[in-house]
């Protein structure tokens, strides 16, 4: 079993803490890797809607942005939820 460790002011944190902040940060970094290759081919995405129809490009951009702030909010209110 691993030992807990310490923290920045030195006293021990449990293992399950240590465990929360480790899947904390890879769906962290998941979430934001995913909308960073989203947004690396995003002008290319419009531009191929845009062909279709402007406005349809608009709402791909907007549903975008809307889509990164949501995923933030949805996943604030379920570790509220859970008493995190």
């Amino acid at each position: 079993m691993r030992q807990p460790v310490a923290d920045a002011v030195g006293q021990e944190v449990p293992v399950s803490e240590n465990t929360n902040n480790r899947n904390a940060l890879i769906a962290a970094a998941v979430i934001l890797g995913g909308f960073g290759l989203t947004a690396f081919y995003l002008p290319t995405i419009m531009m191929a809607v845009g062909e279709y129809s402007a406005a349809a490009a608009a709402i791909v951009a907007i549903g975008f942005v809307a889509a990164f702030f949501l995923i933030f909010w949805l996943r604030g209110r379920k570790r509220n939820r859970d008493g995190q």
